[in-house]
């Protein structure tokens, strides 16, 4: 990575080891530097590209040489892509390096991949309506892609400096910031750094969280899951079935199979019983019986890797502590059972970045930190128990058809339980009830900071005209923009003349590093946008969200740079209130 992010003649003792005698002494420190970011994952990659934009630099401590290979989340929400497209990263890029859209439109409920098929759901929302509440419909990306991509930005990036095979030790805060304790893990060496700020993105096992003393709240476990990665074709097994999601109902496979690609890269998530198949005796043979029940034929594959892990919910009690601020799966981690994990961790970074930078750069007092919690933490409380929702539903589901004391007679029961038309009626209703599972959209890009309700059903969502809540969405031209036009071309539903119109959205009136003002006020230094002057609406949409925003009334909408309405305007409200409400946010 790059390296220029501090004076040439200070690089070659840039990682010059300092000896620790303890972790409480005190020493000249190796490197200075604005933020520290400990996790080169997808949260912390993503937290050094947004503040390197807002002007911050900042350094990535990577406990790992290399990042594992094996895929875990796989989802990137349309909020996740709204902000990625925000800070100017190449939305079409990705599109390309993940899952197509006709191969990942839907879920599929199976006895086992090439077996019977017993109820079939759409994907998320992978429909065309779905860009009617955002720019971004939903892609599947494996996560070592997207952590990739990331990097490939971050390797031409001076202000961010990525060092790998180094691990936390300890952290040491005063008045004026951090120093952090850190250990080469090759020799063993020991040396600090000092920076204003840390964030730990270093994942659930967090050692800058257990450093702290931060407990969580939620359940320890519930279930033993085994993630297996393996690489086969599997377009000749499933011939038109195709799909993201691949339910098994198989007693010994129980769970579900991840097609990254049909051709090639996939991952089996099984729910087994521990008392019967043990963590400790599992191995590769064992692995290849479970995927061969999966796939219900004896296709070649390949067993690439395969870990335990128990199926939790666990969400800190605190994310900041002093100057060390806790994001991504560092915060909370919570089952895969509705791709919200990630998705989540992405926007808490998203939040953070430009308060991090307005403290850093004079333009906010320390108080606007404290709003990171407040907005996020309570996103992450719903999407924990979203995720055991699902979790606990549609496992509980797959259990049920194929009870037995053996193997054998559990699949018997299985296959009993499918050719009766009682026990289908119930299996169906079953499938049914996982469409909130597969549909997420409120919890997308429906939340509303400073809310403490839980959204009624995670699938419906309704635009929301209030403080705390995302700028609604709608298409708009624009009279002037540096931004690409949003590449709807992988819809295949859609016309020349469709896509024409499907350029810019209401989202892309906000500028990152800066407050938005749609309406006709004119605040210093903020951004004002005028319907007529500055975008026009499109279509009868256009014309509900101009009723919305209260544009129609004389009205309008004061946005923070991470695209959160902070202040809903009437005709009444003068200059002087917009200053007032900017300087309570902003603590100055």
């Amino acid at each position: 990575m790059g390296i220029s992010m501090f004076n040439p003649q200070d690089d070659a003792a840039l990682f010059r080891p300092v000896p620790v005698a303890n972790e409480t002494s005190q020493h000249s420190h190796s490197v200075t530097v604005p933020v520290v970011i400990i996790g080169g994952g997808p949260t912390g990659l993503l937290q050094a590209y947004l503040l390197s934009q807002l002007g911050v630099k900042c350094l990535i401590v990577e406990r790992y040489p290399e990042r594992l290979g094996a895929p875990k989340a796989h989802a990137l929400s349309p909020r996740s892509l709204e902000l990625l497209r925000q800070f100017n990263l190449d939305v079409r890029e990705i599109r390309q390096l993940g899952t197509r859209r006709r191969d990942a439109f839907w879920v599929n409920f199976l006895t086992n991949l090439s077996g019977e098929q017993v109820g079939v759901l759409p994907y998320e929302r992978m429909d065309v309506d779905v860009l009617r509440d955002t720019p971004e419909m939903i892609h599947n990306i494996p996560q070592p892609v997207f952590e990739q991509f990331i990097t490939n930005v971050l390797a031409k990036d001076s202000n961010v400096d990525l060092r790998k095979g180094l691990s936390f030790v300890s952290l040491d805060q005063d008045s004026n910031g951090v120093t952090t304790t850190v250990e080469e893990r090759a020799t063993g060496h020991r040396f600090q750094i000092r920076s204003k700020y840390l964030i730990a993105c270093d994942g659930a096992s967090s050692k800058v969280r257990s450093f702290l003393g931060i407990e969580s709240d939620g359940e320890d476990s519930y279930e033993t899951m085994m993630t297996i990665h393996f690489n086969a074709d599997l377009r000749r097994i499933v011939g038109k079935r195709v799909g993201m999601l691949h339910w098994i109902m198989d007693p010994l496979a129980s769970g579900f199979i991840i097609a990254y690609d049909l051709s090639g890269n996939s991952v089996l998530i099984s729910n087994f019983d521990a008392n019967k198949y043990p963590v400790e005796n599992w191995n590769n043979e064992l692995c290849r019986k479970v995927v061969v029940s999966a796939l219900g034929t004896e296709a070649p594959f390949d067993i690439l890797s395969y870990r335990p892990w128990l199926l939790r919910r666990k969400v800190a009690r605190s994310y900041r502590q002093g100057n060390v601020f806790l994001a991504g799966d560092a915060a909370h981690s919570f089952p895969p059972t509705g791709g919200l994990g990630l998705n989540s961790g992405l926007a808490d970074v998203h939040n953070l970045a430009y308060k991090i930078s307005f403290v850093l750069n004079g333009q906010a007092g320390e108080s606007l930190l404290n709003t990171y919690e407040a907005d996020r933490r309570h996103v992450a409380i719903v999407n924990s128990m979203q995720s055991v929702k699902n979790g606990q539903q549609i496992f509980g589901l797959l259990k049920t058809l194929g009870l037995g004391e053996d193997l054998v007679a559990a699949r018997k029961n299985l296959y009993a339980n499918i050719k009766d038309p009682a026990k289908m009626k119930a299996i169906d209703q079953g499938v049914e009830g996982q469409r909130e599972h597969f549909d997420n959209l409120e919890l997308h890009i429906g939340y509303v900071y400073g809310s403490q309700e839980i959204p009624p059903h995670a699938s419906k969502y309704a635009p929301k005209f209030q403080v705390g809540a995302r700028l609604p969405h709608a298409w708009i031209r624009m009279k002037d923009s540096i931004l690409q036009p949003v590449d709807v071309s992988y819809v295949d539903e859609f016309t020349k003349e469709d896509i024409e119109l499907r350029r810019y959205s209401t989202l892309d009136l906000c500028d990152f590093d800066k407050f938005t003002l749609i309406g006709d006020l004119e605040v210093p230094g903020v951004k004002t946008c005028r319907v007529g002057k500055d975008f026009e609406v499109i279509g009868s949409a256009g014309q509900e969200w101009l009723q919305g925003a209260g544009l129609r009334d004389g009205g309008g909408l004061l946005v923070r740079p991470d695209q959160h309405i902070l202040m809903v305007l009437t005709k009444d409200t003068q200059v002087e209130d917009v200053k007032q409400c900017m300087r309570r946010h902003l603590g100055v």
